[in-house]
């Protein structure tokens, strides 16, 4: 299924699981929706399993925001005591929509807890007391160690057949760049694997990696910090210490950071081996990015180079969790860590440029592919060995995974069955039997600069309407461009002349950032100016 067909069900109001290969965009394709409830004011619950993937949606993780926390099923007494809390009480009003990531860490037990928390504070009882719940993972992906020995998936739930689940497979692919390995890929997918496969694995054996130094990917936690700390004390020069900054509820944050790649205290000297955890797409940069500290800044910001060349100054990122559209918690740290070294189950949900696995450790079904599937190509992957039982994956995963397929070929059927003006009525009626009402929402400063800019005003006029400085409106046009909703201004772009002339100190120098462009440029082209050149490039 592509992804806008599964888009398209999630906004007809179905109950849906979102799955697909490592790779095929479910995240993407849930911010996405995410995006569109809170645009028609339909207050949606973002969970997820796991911090770390709790964190990529800015969301609580399930355990915390339904109260079940450590427990795996829940008394009458525990139901009743839940049911006391107020602020749980304030998780549940008017939300109409509750989002679960990374489904395959929750056993079928704890999401039938999760169904009859949501039926008692909904006081309705319908699966998951009536709201549209999202479900989204890959049962192929690795559980936390030990956790759900003899549990069954949250398939096996009583609440998912009740819910009526539908279930979209995803079938696009974003992350792997090679034919062959995605072809290795589907087939320990579909346990399926040939000689051709293994040959492909004998060949990357002791592979040389030239580009790219390729990060160790290590089973325990211990062999990664053992490798990294010895790593760093190896290098000369100075230590410059990053340590995170907290804002909100300090327990909230906290568990941003237990449950994260985020480091407390960050450690970096010069030629570092670093690894980028946070997307930053204007940047080119996505979660796994890899590259060297290549120099400070007069801020004491390290600059990383990457394979490519290119040099970025690292600024300070944010991880927050939102509740009721409000930030509860926030925490801010270098979006980098050590990466000489890190685990498997940790480069869950990366894309690393180069890796080099020892599989001839693998100790869980499922650990090699997942290993295997954080690299773009063979080309950036070094094999220290390979077993048997590093290629094998869960049977259940694979049973169900066929499911997946076939049902979801079934509902893209059904769909393309069903008219355009069908299913724009259904969202319709979904969309006005959960939107809030909510009071008028005052207009944001760049919103205001935005009706000015449609009336044909130049630069200077707006400011002068606006009372502000131009400089001012510029950052109120990046807003709007940074949300893809600045309109046609034309009649704003400098002389072509001198427009192409900023366009090539841009390319010159590899960065949209302003300081480096305004040193090679003459003294008469100023901030200003550049500023508002660069609105007209991509």
């Amino acid at each position: 299924m592509i992804a806008k067909d599964a888009l398209t069900l999630l906004k007809m109001g179905n109950n849906c699981f979102i799955t697909g290969p490592a790779g095929s965009g479910k995240t993407y394709l849930l911010n996405e929706y995410i995006k569109w409830l809170k645009a028609k004011n339909i207050k949606v619950a973002i969970t997820a399993s796991t911090g770390i993937a709790a964190t990529h949606l800015q969301g609580l993780t399930i355990h915390s925001w339904s109260g079940l926390g450590v427990k795996d099923s829940l008394s009458a007494y525990d139901l009743e005591s839940l049911l006391e809390k107020k602020y749980l009480w304030q998780h549940f009003d008017q939300t109409s929509v509750l989002i679960i990531d990374e489904i395959s860490m929750l056993s079928a037990e704890q999401l039938d807890a999760v169904d009859m928390i949501c039926r008692a504070f909904k006081k309705n009882d319908v699966p998951f007391g009536g709201m549209q719940i999202v479900l989204s993972g890959d049962f192929f992906q690795l559980p936390p160690i030990f956790k759900y020995e003899n549990k069954a998936f949250a398939y096996g739930a009583r609440a998912w057949r009740l819910a009526d689940i539908k279930i979209c497979a995803l079938e696009d692919q974003y992350r792997q760049t090679d034919d062959s390995l995605y072809e290795l890929l589907q087939a320990i997918r579909n346990q399926n694997i040939l000689a051709s496969h293994k040959d492909k694995l004998n060949d990357r054996l002791q592979a040389s990696i030239d580009e790219v130094t390729p990060v160790r990917l290590f089973t325990h936690n211990v062999d990664v910090d053992e490798a990294n700390n010895k790593e760093l004390s190896r290098l000369t020069g100075s230590l410059y210490e990053y340590e995170s900054i907290y804002k909100g509820n300090k327990r909230l944050a906290e568990t941003i950071e237990r449950g994260s790649l985020v480091m407390p205290v960050l450690r970096l000297k010069l030629k570092a081996r670093v690894m980028f955890i946070k997307n930053n797409f204007d940047q080119g940069i996505a979660n796994g990015t890899l590259g060297q500290v290549v120099g400070f800044t007069s801020r004491r910001l390290p600059i990383v180079a990457l394979a490519n060349g290119q040099e970025i100054e690292v600024d300070r990122a944010t991880w927050a969790i939102e509740d009721e559209g409000k930030v509860k918690a926030e925490l801010s740290q270098i979006p980098l860590r050590l990466a000489w070294a890190t685990t498997v189950h940790k480069s869950q949900g990366m894309t690393l440029e180069a890796a080099e696995i020892d599989l001839s450790k693998a100790f869980v079904p499922g650990m090699g592919y997942v290993a295997l599937s954080r690299v773009k190509s063979f080309s950036g992957l070094r094999l220290l060995g390979f077993n048997e039982a590093s290629l094998l994956v869960n049977d259940e995963a694979v049973t169900f995974d066929k499911l997946a397929q076939k049902v979801g070929l079934n509902l893209t059927k059904a769909l393309g069955l069903t008219s355009k003006e069908r299913q724009k009525t259904i969202i319709d009626r979904f969309v006005t039997t959960c939107a809030v009402n909510l009071p008028p929402k005052k207009k944001l400063a760049h919103e205001e600069t935005l009706l000015l800019v449609e009336k044909g005003l130049t630069l200077a006029d707006m400011a002068q309407k606006r009372n502000v400085k131009p400089g001012t409106i510029l950052t109120h046009l990046e807003k709007l461009k940074e949300e893809d909703s600045l309109p046609n201004i034309n009649h704003l772009k400098p002389a072509l002349n001198r427009l192409k002339i900023v366009d090539q100190a841009f390319k010159k120098v590899g960065t949209a950032k302003l300081s480096p462009v305004k040193k090679i440029l003459p003294t008469s082209f100023s901030f200003d100016e550049i500023r508002l050149a660069r609105l007209f490039f991509d």
